[in-house]
């Protein structure tokens, strides 16, 4: 891993499994950490594939801006070549970024073997303003059932977390603080969940963050070149 990426300076808060395979782990990134990965973000979200509001296919346009690493995800796909921004290829998924990934899972499971065979190739990066939302989804555009790991950083949220069989309840609500790490996978890697709300102003702006919330969700797509 880069040396000026240390993800364990601060420990974590007591963690909460939600649900079978999802947990929720408070304040894992300290202070220094999400203004590493601010200024990461700032950086990829110039180019080469630079942040976007996402169309999607029957015309709406996604509240969040979305930056992609690794491989670009446009509703309902993953490809190398940014078409329907810029024609670019997206930037590299870096190597502290699985690092990091791998030790979110020994993390969250308590397990030192859970990131073992754990290769994220792509990251999704959300940015929230205080007005966006992101309705119920199920992350399915992967050829894996390996594990999301999502971090916070800024703006706390309402994270909302459903079930796998629909949109509707039963659903519990968390709030995602800044610096929190969620994971999901096993019997939750299929949930149905999304942002309801933003809580403005409640961002510390020694990370980095003025305002809003960043969102970066690592997954393992299964795909290959």
């Amino acid at each position: 891993m880069d040396a000026q990426f240390s993800f364990f300076e601060q420990g974590p808060g007591p963690r909460t499994e939600i649900a079978p395979g999802a947990v929720h782990v408070p304040g894992w990134l300290g202070l220094d950490e999400q203004r590493r990965l601010v200024e990461a973000c700032r950086a990829w979200a110039v180019g080469p594939v630079p942040i976007r509001y996402t169309r999607l296919p029957r015309g709406g346009v996604m509240s969040v801006q979305t930056v992609c690493v690794g491989w670009h995800w446009r509703p309902y796909r993953y490809t190398r070549i940014a078409e329907d921004v810029n024609g670019a290829a997206v930037a590299e998924f870096p190597d502290w970024m699985v690092e990091l990934g791998r030790r979110a899972l020994v993390e969250a499971y308590q397990d030192p073997a859970a990131g073992d065979d754990y290769t994220p190739d792509t990251a999704l990066i959300n940015f929230y303003d205080g007005e966006a939302k992101l309705g119920m989804h199920q992350d399915k555009d992967e050829k894996s059932g390996a594990p999301v790991v999502s971090l916070s950083i800024g703006d706390t949220c309402v994270f909302r977390f459903g079930n796998t069989e629909n949109r509707t309840r039963p659903w519990t609500d968390v709030e995602l603080a800044s610096g929190d790490l969620f994971v999901f996978g096993g019997p939750s890697r299929f949930v149905y969940h999304g942002v309801p709300k933003i809580r403005p102003g409640t961002c510390d702006p020694a990370t980095g963050l003025a305002r809003g919330r960043l969102n970066i969700t690592m997954r393992v797509t299964g795909l290959t070149d």
